[in-house]
Parts: C-alpha cells; structure tokens; sequence
C-alpha cells in the first residue's frame, strides 16, 4: 500500500507541471515561439547534456558491459510487439491511413518528454542507465522500423512505390550525447569539473521544462477533442496492456529458463517504459505520409491523458516482478 500511495504522489507531482504548461498555454503566456523554442532546447542541448553527465556519473565499463543483457530483453520486447500489432492489423481490418499509426502506438513510446521525466520521479537519476537502454533500442525501433510502417501506409501512394528515407533521423541529438559519453567512458578520458558543473547544471532543466511541453502540446490538442472510438481504444489497449504485458513475460521467461535475472531497478524501468504514451511526433509523421491525423492526434492526447491511471497500476505489478 505504501508503494501505491508513493507512486500516487509521484504521478500528482508530474500533473502538476504538466498542468502548468497546460495553463500558461492556455492562458497565452506561452506563444507558439516558445514552444518552438523549448523543444529545441530539451531536444538538441539539455537533455545530450544531462545524458552525457548522467553516464559518465552512473556508469563505469563493467556496468556498461552488464547492461547490454537489457537491449536483448527490450529488443524482443519490440519485435514481439511488432508482430503482434501487426496482426491485430489483419485481424481486426484497421484501415489504410491507420495502420501504421496503430502499430506504432503499440510499440513506441514517447521515451523523451514523457519516459524519461517520469522515471526520473519514479526511481530517481540512479535508473537513468537503464533508461538509457530502452531510450537507444526505442530510438533505433522508430526511426528504422516505426518509421517504415507509416511511410507504406501512404494511402496516395500506389503499392510498390518506394520512398526515400532520412538515415539522420537515426541519429538525434540524445542519441548522439550517449555516444560521445560512452567515448568518453571507454576511453577513459577526463571531464573538468567546472564543464561538468555547466552541463549538469543545462542538463538538470530537462525534467521541468519536458513536463511543461506536454502541457502545452495537451492544450494545443484540446481535452475536449478526445474520443474512443473501436481502433483507439484497440491502439491503448495494445500500448497500456499488451506492451508492458509482453515485457513482463519476456523478463520473467528471461528469469525462468535462462536464469537471467535483472535488476529490480533496471525490470521497473523497463515495465513503466513499456507502457509510456505515444510518441509526441506521431501526428507529424502521419501527416508527411498523408495518413489519418486526426487518429494520431487523438492517440498521442488519450494516451497522455490515461498514463497518470496506468503508472500507479503498473509501479505495483512491478513490484511483484
């Protein structure tokens, strides 16, 4: 009980920011300037900062040599999920234009300004590696895969037309922070305290300033522009319960038959990661592919909405793990 009630907490102290952001947009103290402005801050500079900081503080060369047990446990985690969605594709006859929104909410998560600050508040910076591992396979999993089930879901698109695609995208700003520092680390190449200093201080805004975006992206979007109709409510049944269900059993069969056994720490991160809400860019993608946007939309806002209910549920399953 007491585990519930301080997940309880820790889920009120994330709404709260995120109803600031909510308010300060809605009230228009925040322009669509700022908003501009503040992802590229988080996106391009804060967090490949607090990255860079946070791995070389928490990690050393024999936990980094640990934590590659995770990537097989996350990467069959998404292919599983992969497989399954696509399935319920057929099954359940969604429509071209949705198609590879559906499978991307059921697999992909909004890892950066949702995952990350809610892990911060959940089990504190010491997850941040762990983190790190879901963010990487998230990030390659969208950008090499995600990416193309949308693009072949172009309904003005004729079947067999090929489309070019951005390998850059590979390569975000965090992803790129995570690398230099795991040169750094490997290499054993020393940091001066006062630059440390400085990107710690950078890197420490992330978690604040995520939380206020998505208030402003929830008052962009409009509560009231939330529906439920059959293909959202399979695409949350599939991101709040079949992700994080497939998780679980691929670290309990992890812990079983091979006798692998992860980290609580690392097992929890890897659970509510699972269970994040969609990717925050998925209405943008969908649009460049001339899908269904007002469905993305409607997902990436449900699904932000509904994660404070789904947290507290899955910090207990968790706990049992």
């Amino acid at each position: 009980m007491a585990a519930f009630i301080t997940s309880l907490e820790s889920v009120a102290e994330i709404v709260l920011v995120i109803a600031l952001g909510y308010w300060l947009r809605g009230s228009g103290r925040l322009g669509d300037e700022f908003k501009g402005n503040i992802s590229f801050i988080i996106m391009k500079i804060a967090l490949p900062a607090s990255i860079f900081v946070s791995v070389l503080k928490y990690l050393n060369r024999d936990k980094l040599a640990s934590l590659s047990g995770g990537l097989v446990f996350t990467f069959a985690s998404f292919t599983l999920g992969y497989i399954v969605a696509w399935i319920l594709t057929k099954v359940f006859k969604i429509r071209k234009g949705r198609r590879g929104t559906f499978i991307n909410m059921f697999v992909n998560a909004n890892t950066i300004f949702i995952g990350l600050p809610l892990n911060m508040a959940l089990f504190g910076t010491k997850s941040l590696p762990y983190f790190l591992v879901y963010y990487v396979m998230n990030t390659i999993s969208t950008w090499a895969v995600g990416i193309f089930f949308i693009s072949s879901d172009d309904p003005t698109v004729e079947k067999g037309a090929k489309k070019d695609f951005n390998w850059k995208k590979l390569l975000p700003a965090p992803l790129v922070g995570f690398l230099v520092s795991l040169v750094f680390l490997l290499l054993a190449i020393p940091v001066p305290e006062w630059i440390n200093k400085t990107l710690d201080m950078v890197g420490g805004i992330v978690t604040p300033m995520s939380l206020i975006y998505i208030g402003i992206i929830l008052a962009d979007a409009g509560l009231k522009s939330i529906r439920f109709d059959r293909d959202t409510i399979l695409a949350l049944i599939g991101r709040f319960i079949i992700a994080p269900a497939l998780m679980i059993s691929i670290i309990l069969l992890g812990k079983s038959m091979m006798g692998t056994n992860l980290p609580a720490l690392e097992s929890s991160s890897f659970i509510i990661q699972s269970a994040a809400p969609g990717l925050a860019v998925l209405p943008i993608l969908v649009d460049q592919s001339h899908g269904d946007v007002d469905y993305a939309t409607n997902l990436v806002t449900t699904s932000t909405v509904l994660f404070v209910i789904v947290v507290p549920i899955l910090m207990q399953v968790a706990n049992l793990i």
